[in-house]
């Protein structure tokens, strides 16, 4: 009877403690927080979901592209023009009548060919030299005037003018001044880009019936030594060379 009297004390003091444990909620640990910064002396990592900022550049991003040519390329104007030069529409003439300051002039080649003067009023220039015109005009001039003195100069040339398309470095028209054939030109457009075809050339002429007629031209040919074969062909106005 000892031993029942001892279990039975043991179970009523065991008993408060475990009531006590039952009533007690469990401790909730809480997950620890996303780290923001790194390790030590390193810049913060970028947002979850965020993309990191580009560097900054010192350059601006811009799109490739060809550098861009004038449209009109002219000779240097200190270049003298042939005494040959068949004047033509857009050309300026200087017309000087000696000792008469009244007909003596600046005047611009009409796109009819014409230019204006007093007395003669419009007088056909283009198709021909500047001492053809000369000579029209003191003729025309001794209707009014005894023995008139007449000079004629070509002060800016305009109506010279050709174009030079496809593979060279600036296509574009060239705006010439006298006597110019195909190798100047394309000397003057910068010369062939790498894909050229340079024995390929074709030179379009519209003559003065407004036919058209290409005209083959093999550069390579024409700059080979001993090689006599291709001429160096004269342009005329109006020429379109085409470089495939």
């Amino acid at each position: 009877m000892k031993w029942l009297a001892l279990v039975s004390i043991a179970l009523v003091i065991a008993a408060p403690g475990a009531a006590g444990a039952q009533g007690r909620t469990p401790t909730q640990i809480s997950p620890a927080a996303p780290t923001v910064g790194g390790p030590s002396g390193m810049p913060p990592a970028p947002a979850p979901g965020r993309p990191a900022r580009p560097a900054t550049s010192t350059l601006a991003d811009t799109a490739p592209g060809a550098p861009a040519a004038s449209p009109v390329t002219s000779v240097p104007s200190g270049t003298p023009i042939p005494s040959d030069y068949v004047i033509g529409p857009g050309d300026v003439l200087q017309i000087s009548v000696w000792k008469n300051d009244t007909l003596s002039r600046v005047v611009p080649v009409r796109p009819d060919g014409k230019i204006s003067m007093p007395l003669l009023h419009d007088v056909s220039a283009a198709g021909l030299t500047a001492m053809q015109l000369r000579d029209k005009i003191s003729r025309a001039l001794a209707e009014f005037l005894p023995n008139p003195e007449v000079a004629v100069a070509v002060t800016d040339v305009h109506s010279m003018r050709v174009s030079v398309l496809g593979e060279v470095q600036k296509p574009g028209v060239l705006e010439l001044r006298g006597t110019t054939t195909i190798l100047e030109a394309i000397a003057m457009a910068g010369g062939f880009r790498d894909f050229a075809s340079p024995s390929k050339i074709t030179v379009i002429r519209t003559d003065a019936g407004g036919q058209t007629q290409k005209i083959r031209f093999n550069y390579n040919r024409a700059v080979s030594n001993g090689s006599s074969d291709e001429k160096n062909l004269v342009l005329k106005p109006g020429d379109v060379v085409v470089v495939p």
